[in-house]
């Protein structure tokens, strides 16, 4: 059996071996990128580091850069996935050096934006909400402009009140919601949006597993809260006076800002909270609720078409 250095040199003495290297290498040098990266390290290169340097730079000619050759992220054809290739000089030797490519960026600050940004029992495709995306109709106005201050003039402790958005079903009360939620984690700002009627059925059952004031710890101090579609829980004395009311109380006297979603006013929401399942009648505590929620929110009326019915 040869030696496999014999094999090998015989190879390359082949003619034809010789002939489809030097075309390769032409073909590789004609690359008008790697041109231009020859041309800018010109002082740094001679003839002997470009000729080992051919194989990174073919490496580098066969892969997408600035996702010219993906359609999208996950389509990626590049060795790695989302990084693009770029030719360097180390030392005596020509590489390559990875970095993110345009998309992998995006998607990136996406999820950065994304982890911002706690939704609890909320559908996902409210974290792609953006305030751009809202339409502008005449029941919005001053949500709109209202929101927009907040968004601007946020800054951690300062006392400021937050929205009550309160309106018929559809009117993108929960939209809206999660359009602020993105404005401010573009801030770097952390807010949590709470569908109310779920998250209270879940505190039910975490007596069992003792998670329950894990959960009202993490609610009452979250940098700012969004509570979606209060009112449409079932009302109990615990619901609202050691729940709700603790959470607000402790939001409120930390300046903690607390926006609120409900297809009820002020008066109504009252009134809801008035009358518990049992029958009981206790003005006095809901009336104190009340007040937590008034020193936390400034109430604004949404109106409009019914978005859910197009």
């Amino acid at each position: 059996m040869k030696p496999i250095n014999d094999s090998l040199n015989q190879l390359v003495n082949k003619k034809d071996f010789k002939a489809r290297l030097e075309a390769l290498r032409n073909s590789i040098l004609s690359n008008p990128e790697v041109k231009t990266f020859l041309q800018e390290h010109r002082h740094e290169l001679d003839e002997q580091m470009v000729d080992r340097g051919l194989m990174k730079m073919h490496e580098f000619i066969d892969q997408s850069k600035c996702c010219d050759k993906c359609p999208s992220l996950q389509s990626c054809v590049n060795m790695v996935k989302g990084y693009h290739p770029q030719l360097v000089v180390k030392g005596r030797n020509i590489d390559l050096q990875y970095e993110r490519c345009p998309r992998k960026v995006q998607e990136d600050e996406r999820k950065e934006q994304e982890s911002f940004i706690q939704c609890m029992y909320v559908p996902k495709e409210i974290l792609q909400a953006t305030m751009s995306d809202i339409e502008i109709e005449q029941g919005r106005f001053e949500a709109i402009k209202l929101v927009r201050d907040f968004v601007r003039e946020y800054e951690p402790n300062k006392k400021m009140k937050a929205l009550y958005l309160h309106g018929s079903f559809g009117v993108g009360k929960t939209y809206f919601l999660g359009a602020i939620a993105n404005a401010l984690a573009e801030k770097k700002v952390k807010s949590t949006i709470l569908y109310v009627p779920e998250f209270l059925r879940e505190l039910k059952g975490s007596f069992q597993d003792q998670s329950f004031n894990e959960k009202i710890e993490y609610v009452k101090k979250v940098p700012v809260l969004m509570l979606d579609d209060l009112g449409a829980e079932s009302v109990t004395s615990w619901m609202r006076d050691d729940v709700l009311g603790t959470i607000l109380q402790f939001r409120m006297l930390e300046n903690l800002p607390t926006f609120f979603s409900s297809n009820l006013n002020f008066k109504e929401l009252q009134h809801h909270l008035t009358y518990t399942q049992r029958g009981e009648q206790e003005e006095l505590k809901a009336a104190r609720v009340m007040e937590r929620i008034k020193s936390l929110a400034i109430p604004v009326e949404m109106n409009g078409e019914n978005k859910r019915n197009r």
